[in-house]
Order: structure tokens, then C-alpha cells, then sequence
């Protein structure tokens, strides 16, 4: 019995200390597009609501419904960061969606990156931050109702 606890106790003190394991989150840098020219993002973005990242240019704005954030996280076990990180991306675009959906708008403009907080614009990037388990993406931008 004691030769169990001894082999429970090594491979407690091998999964804390060794391995790929990480504390901290890596950021990561992935294109808006990649994001969106999935067949995932295709199916699940239906169209009714444009985003605009960073500075990009967009019609004038009719209404304006406020400022929105979303944080979405997803497990990452068993896939890679990039594979995570876009289907965590595509949950917060959705999350964009539906709620611009649900106030009417027909746009999300000045979408930029906000993990934790740190508020990081790119007129086509978004950020993307891996862990030991979980990757995770927020975004912070303007519901509005465009002129079209």
C-alpha cells in the first residue's frame, strides 16, 4: 500500500512541476479573417450583423446602443492554441451578434481585443490568450444601427 501513495505522490509532483504545463497565459495574434472564413463561422454567423475591428471604416451610425463586452472562454484539451482560439473567437463574435440582434442594431464597429482588461486595437487582428487548460478571447465594441 505504501508503494501506491509513493507512485501517486511522483506522479502528483511530476504533473505539478513538469511537463508542457503553463501558468500564465500566452497571448496570440491571430488574423479577423481566419476567424471568419470558417465553415463553422459560416454556418453559425448568419449575416444580419457586420463587424467592423479597430478604426476600420463603416457606414455613418444611425443609432448608437452603447458599449458591449463579451468574454468567452473555451477548454482547450486536445486541441491547439490556433484551433482553440478560433472557436473561442467565434463564440464571442457570436455573442456580438446576438446581442446586437436582440437591440435592433445591425452592426458591432470599434471591436477591439480586452483580455483582462488591457484594451488593444487592430483594425484586423484580435488576440487570443492559452493557458494550461483554457483559451479564452475578449472583445469590447459599440452595438450600433448603421445607415445603409
Amino acid at each position: 500500500m505504501t508503494a501506491i501513495f509513493a507512485v501517486i505522490a511522483v506522479l502528483g509532483i511530476s504533473m505539478t512541476f513538469g511537463g508542457p504545463a503553463r501558468a500564465d497565459d500566452e497571448k496570440h495574434v491571430y488574423p479577423v479573417a481566419g476567424a471568419l472564413n470558417t465553415p463553422a463561422a459560416k454556418e453559425k454567423l448568419d449575416g444580419s450583423v457586420s463587424f467592423y475591428f479597430g478604426n476600420t471604416k463603416h457606414p455613418a451610425v444611425k443609432t448608437n446602443f452603447g458599449e458591449t463586452v463579451t468574454n468567452k472562454k473555451t477548454n482547450g484539451f486536445a486541441k491547439s492554441d490556433h484551433e482553440a482560439c478560433m472557436h473561442v473567437m467565434l463564440s464571442a463574435l457570436i455573442a456580438l451578434q446576438e446581442e446586437a440582434k436582440a437591440q435592433g442594431a445591425n452592426a458591432v464597429i470599434n471591436i477591439h481585443s480586452y483580455f483582462k482588461r488591457n484594451d488593444v486595437s487592430y483594425d484586423d487582428k484580435f488576440e487570443c490568450y492559452s493557458g494550461f487548460l483554457m483559451s479564452g478571447v475578449a472583445l469590447k465594441g459599440d452595438i450600433v444601427k448603421l445607415a445603409r
